[in-house]
């Protein structure tokens, strides 16, 4: 190493472009670069010599315009200091540029930028903010906790037009009671302004359902809805818990956790899927058990050629000769353990489809929901052949949790409103929660109103269920005859359920990506520093995936903590 390197530090302080060590032994002695001036203090006196900092050091002769400018810029000074008085002291005390003297160019720039951004985001508001008026709108409330601990709640403003954010804080000091909930979602109601809100939607938490009780009172005529993707992916997790699947899950879960647990096993079961992982995780813990049951029908012939190949590269595994690994073996090749998860699927699926359609941003799906969640109640029936005493237990579980919350008079009201749906069976008509549910709706929807009730309930409907004008024109019976399905551009017509319509509804947007864990907020992906070598002590892995030793049992309550909200 030359003398002139050793002159040098290894900093990313901009001061040391103009700046050199007089002596490398002591670091407190520094030279000026441009004119030779030897100063003490360190980097920041040459900083000050170059800047002409009057009081510590004399100002540099050769400094120029170029030369702070360039430090002004690397420097990384907020945006926010041309506006301080301590960045106008430090213009003017750049002496030999006088008070004239102009940062870089690009902070000119910065503030009307910031402004001409700030009018054009007000600007696209514009447009939402008219259709709210025009059509009404809906509140959204988001509460969760992150990986500190802190408690963040959103409210944000949907309608047609798409979604808006309007507010966040942090909740983490606050009682999160339902009066605190609803003095926070009643203020948003207010800044919307409480003509233009037809509902407000949450998840069905007990402090959300106390701050319906408050709303019900101080807003008779804005609806409360429960968030339908919160309430049907706690309705698909408790379908999971049955005796006839959780034995499935159960075993689909110690396979995996086994496999991932060594580097050795790991290596094995990537050389025989062709690097393809068999776990993929979801944003909900049904989410997970459900993608990696799909994950293992995939990749079935393939695993079984992993723990039976010519090469016994599974038995010349120590693993492979544990208790767990000879569970692992036993699993793989159980017929009855792929029919388990073959009938998992099945009867899954149609309420994954409904999953997706709900938690979709491409359109909206409040006429929808009821009728494909039926929908869905008959395919699971198919699934079992229609031997009541299988399907039974599944059904009981879907009317309980959809009770309250999948059914409310707009779901209902949406539903008979929907052509597809009464254009195909007019006796819809004829089910009375379907038609008090409406009238409802009307009473909300134009209280006191009575003229004007009995424009929409005896004239306006009478005009749709004869299909009179409009209704009766053949591109309206013609879009009648489709769903959302039919419109969508990755799904042929009539093709049903894929695979990736199931990844996409439950949180994983490919087959090999796996996303974000329901435990926490960050992103975290499969690397090999998760995972110890075979010289190394076996211990229980990383935490989040809940991998574990040969010497360890399962853990007890993998998967199963609560979804926070």
């Amino acid at each position: 190493m030359g003398e002139s390197d050793k002159l040098k530090r290894a900093s990313n302080d901009i001061g040391w472009e103009y700046g050199m060590l007089v002596d490398s032994t002591n670091l407190d002695k520094l030279k000026c670069k441009l004119c030779g001036k030897v100063v003490s203090g360190g980097i920041f006196r040459i900083k000050q010599h170059i800047a002409n900092i009057k009081g510590n050091v004399s100002a540099c002769p050769k400094s120029t315009n170029r030369n702070v400018k360039k430090w002004v810029y690397e420097a990384g000074i907020p945006f926010k200091a041309i506006d301080s008085d301590s960045f106008k002291r430090f213009v003017e005390a750049v002496g030999q540029f006088g008070s004239g003297y102009q940062p870089p160019r690009q902070y000119l720039l910065r503030e009307p930028l910031l402004k001409e951004e700030v009018e054009r985001t007000k600007k696209s508001l514009r447009k939402q903010e008219e259709e709210w008026a025009l059509n009404g709108c809906s509140i959204m409330t988001d509460a969760w906790t992150d990986r500190k601990r802190r408690t963040i709640m959103n409210l944000c403003v949907n309608c047609k037009e798409g979604t808006t954010f309007l507010s966040s804080r942090e909740d983490s000091e606050e009682a999160h009671t339902g009066q605190y909930i609803f003095e926070y979602v009643d203020k948003c109601i207010e800044d919307v302004g409480p003509q233009n809100v037809i509902q407000v939607v949450t998840d069905n938490a007990s402090n959300n359902m106390a701050t319906t009780d408050l709303l019900k009172k101080k807003r008779p005529n804005i609806f409360w809805t429960s968030c339908a993707a919160h309430t049907l992916n706690l309705m698909l997790e408790a379908i999971g818990k049955q005796p006839r699947f959780k034995g499935v899950i159960e075993k689909a879960k110690a396979f995996t956790i086994f496999i991932y647990a060594h580097h050795k096993t790991l290596a094995l079961m990537r050389k025989f899927t062709k690097k393809r992982d068999i776990v993929r995780l979801g944003v909900t813990r049904f989410a997970t058990s459900f993608l990696t049951l799909q994950s293992l029908v995939e990749k079935k012939e393939k695993l079984r050629s992993m723990v039976t190949s010519d090469s016994d590269a599974w038995g010349e595994c120590k693993h492979s000769k544990s208790a767990k690994g000879k569970a692992a073996y036993s699993t793989v090749l159980s017929m009855s353990f792929w029919n388990g998860v073959t009938q998992c699927l099945k009867v899954f699926a149609p309420s994954v489809q409904v999953l997706r359609l709900v938690d979709g941003d491409r359109k909206p799906s409040m006429g929808f929901l009821y009728g494909e969640l039926k929908q869905a109640k008959e395919e699971i029936k198919v699934a079992y052949k229609n031997v009541e005493a299988n399907y039974r237990p599944i059904l009981e579980i879907i009317d309980a949790k959809a009770k309250d919350r999948l059914d409310r008079p707009l779901h209902l009201a949406a539903y008979l409103l929907n052509p597809y749906y009464f254009f195909k069976d007019q006796s819809i008509e004829n089910e009375p929660m379907v038609m008090d549910a409406f009238i409802t709706c009307v009473e909300m929807f134009f209280p006191d109103d009575f003229q004007l009730q009995h424009l929409v309930l005896n004239v306006e409907l009478l005009k749709y269920k004869g299909k009179v004008s409009s209704f009766g024109r053949a591109l309206a019976m013609a879009g009648c005859a489709c769903n959302d399905d039919n419109y969508d551009p990755e799904v042929e017509p009539g093709s049903g359920l894929t695979w990736g319509m199931i990844g996409e509804a439950a949180g994983t947007d490919s087959a090999l990506e796996p996303r974000r864990s329901y435990r926490n907020v960050e992103v975290r992906e499969f690397h090999e520093e998760d995972f110890q070598s075979d010289q190394e002590t076996e211990e229980e892995g990383d935490e989040e995936y809940d991998f574990e030793s040969d010497e360890e049992r399962v853990l007890e309550g993998y998967g199963e903590e609560e979804l926070e909200t």
